[in-house]
């Protein structure tokens, strides 16, 4: 499949431009922060971006989804990036729906799928434990007693987790911490007796949660996947999540590399443009020919979760590694050159680095990958 959008999905995209930079501009995302909300999104508008059919967007259409692929929805996270948009799309759709579509049974997609396609619930996944990204270092307990599983753990950073609906969770059910084996996933509600959500801070001013699961019971048909075979589940999951993630990094860096070309472009010292400086000039061609090589890879990555390719837990991993680095250099590129005001608050350049800094983070650093990269390469 050739590296580019086809027709339909460059409408998309272009929709979603539009709308975004009318609707969700950064400036929305500053009153969030300055608000303190506690949702850490705007309703309203996560309610228009589901008439716009992005939350049904992959899902199947026998479970009133569109089924239009995640090249399209990767187009649409792409926008969001250049607008540092806060919405659930990415916990519900790529993150909680994506796994119950892998491993739901049809009652469980009857229930959920329809539910998210009309924005009636929210999902979210909780995994992590610490502040590194290690799935497989899941040791929240979930112990079988009769028909239910009781869980009893602590889960951090899981994004949008204080205000979702469902909340899918990545359990021990055997074996040690640190082992793929005997991780089970259950669909918890998310007012379940026994669950304490307290919403986190982050720098990026984007909303996530810490779980602690008090002896919390969830029914067995709550189960997702079959017991002690999670992982089956979960690993491709979160491979969709991080080349969604890499997306929206990818809009996110290219936003920010375009600001600060046009600030080169006008800004003036000892009376001339500071674009004209050669040694400016050079680190700009630099990181042009960067994101023209990061594009390639995001949207090769998209394809293999389209055609189902063998290669795609690599894809992922080199999609999220390559545009870590580079939302980690363009970001403070565009800060050094912007000057002192690039560090204030007044200038909207400081909300793409914090969004870097998180989001290398979130679900696998470069460190992480690469080694994954490694293992799974077999180097």
């Amino acid at each position: 499949m050739p590296l580019v959008l086809n027709e339909e999905q460059r409408l998309l995209k272009d929709t979603a431009k539009e709308f975004l930079n009318s609707s969700a501009p950064v400036s929305a995302l500053r009153k969030l922060r300055d608000e303190k909300n506690e949702t850490g999104y705007d309703s309203a508008l996560w309610k228009q971006m589901v008439e716009l059919g992005w939350a049904s967007m992959v899902l199947p259409e026998e479970y009133d989804g569109l089924d239009f692929g995640y090249m399209g929805l990767g187009a649409v996270i792409e926008e969001t990036g250049r607008t540092l948009t806060a919405s659930p799309l990415f916990s519900t759709v790529v993150l909680g729906a994506s796994a119950i579509v892998l491993g739901g049974t049809n009652e469980q997609k009857q229930t959920l799928l329809p539910a998210v396609a009309s924005g009636e619930k929210t999902l979210a996944l909780a995994v992590d434990e610490n502040s590194h990204h290690r799935p497989a270092n899941t040791a929240l307990k979930a112990n079988a007693d009769g028909n239910d599983f009781v869980l009893t753990g602590t889960k951090v950073t899981v994004v949008d987790g204080h205000t979702a609906d469902q909340i899918i969770v990545a359990a021990r059910t055997a074996g040690e911490a640190g082992s793929t084996d005997g991780i089970s996933l259950f669909i918890v509600d998310g007012s379940a007796p026994g669950l304490t959500r307290t919403r986190r801070w982050m720098a990026d001013s984007r909303a996530t949660a810490e779980l602690v699961f008090s002896d919390v019971k969830v029914h067995k048909t709550q189960l997702l996947g079959e017991l002690n075979k999670g992982w089956d589940i979960l690993d491709p999951t979160l491979d969709r999540g991080r080349i969604c993630l890499a997306a929206e990094m990818l809009g996110g860096l290219q936003e920010c590399f375009e600001r600060t070309v046009d600030y080169l472009k006008e800004r003036e010292q000892f009376g001339v443009k500071i674009g004209s400086f050669q040694a400016l000039k050079h680190r700009a061609a630099h990181m042009f020919t960067e994101i023209e090589l990061a594009k390639s890879v995001v949207l090769d990555a998209f394809t293999a979760i389209d055609d189902e390719r063998a290669d795609l837990p690599q894809m992922a991993s080199f999609a999220k590694a390559t545009v870590n680095d580079l939302y980690y250099l363009v970001s403070n590129e565009a800060v050094q050159m912007h000057g002192g005001i690039g560090v204030t608050d007044e200038l909207e350049i400081g909300f793409f680095l914090k969004r870097a800094r998180m989001a290398i983070q979130l679900l696998g650093d470069s460190g992480f990958h690469r080694d994954r990269y490694a293992s799974l390469s077999g180097y």
